[in-house]
C-alpha cells in the first residue's frame, strides 16, 4: 500500500467501550483500501460515526424516508466524478460513513465474522459509495460494488 493522506474522525454516539485501537487501524486500512481502488488523487477526510441502532434509525428515516435500522449510512459531499482539483488538491472532504455497532454485531454472528471484519466491511461499503458508487442505480452498478468490495477486503489482514 502506498502511503496516502487520510484524516479519520471517529466518533460515537452511544456509551459504547472505547474505540479498540484495531478497530480504527482495519477501518482505516479499508478506507484507504477504496481509496486506492479508485486511484483517488488527493488527501482525504472523512467522519465515521458508531452509532445505536435507534439513532441509524432516525437518520434513515430523516434522510431516506425508511423508518427503519440499518446497518450503515453514507453522507457524501460529492457526486460520482464531481472531485475537481481547484476544490481538492489540499484535501477532500468526502462526507460521513454512519455504523450501527448493534447492527455489525449482528451481521458478524449471523455470518461467522469478526465483528472488527464486519465494520471494516461496512466502512469500504460506505467509503466507495463517498466515492460515488451507488448499487441502488443499476445491477451493473452493484456489480461493480460488489467486486470492489470485495477486492479490498481481501487485501486485509485480520
Amino acid at each position: 500500500m502506498t502511503k496516502r493522506e487520510l484524516y479519520i474522525n471517529f466518533i460515537k454516539t452511544s456509551d459504547f467501550p472505547e474505540l479498540d485501537y484495531n478497530l480504527k487501524l482495519k477501518v482505516r486500512e479499508g478506507i484507504i483500501g477504496a481509496l486506492e481502488y479508485e486511484n483517488f488523487p488527493y488527501p482525504a477526510e472523512v467522519s465515521v460515526t458508531f452509532c445505536s441502532a435507534e439513532y441509524i434509525r432516525e437518520l434513515n428515516a430523516k434522510h431516506r424516508g425508511v423508518d427503519k435500522a440499518t446497518d450503515v449510512l453514507s453522507f457524501p459531499l460529492y457526486g460520482k466524478n464531481e472531485f475537481s482539483y481547484e476544490e481538492c488538491a489540499m484535501g477532500a472532504a468526502l462526507g460521513d460513513i454512519v455504523i450501527s455497532v448493534p447492527r455489525a454485531h449482528e451481521q458478524a454472528e449471523e455470518i461467522g465474522n469478526s465483528f472488527v471484519r464486519e465494520v471494516t466491511f461496512l466502512a469500504i461499503h460506505s467509503a466507495l459509495h463517498l466515492l460515488g458508487y451507488d448499487h441502488e442505480i443499476s445491477p451493473e452498478e452493484e456489480e461493480a460494488q460488489c467486486l470492489a468490495q470485495r477486492e479490498i477486503i481481501e487485501a486485509i489482514e485480520f
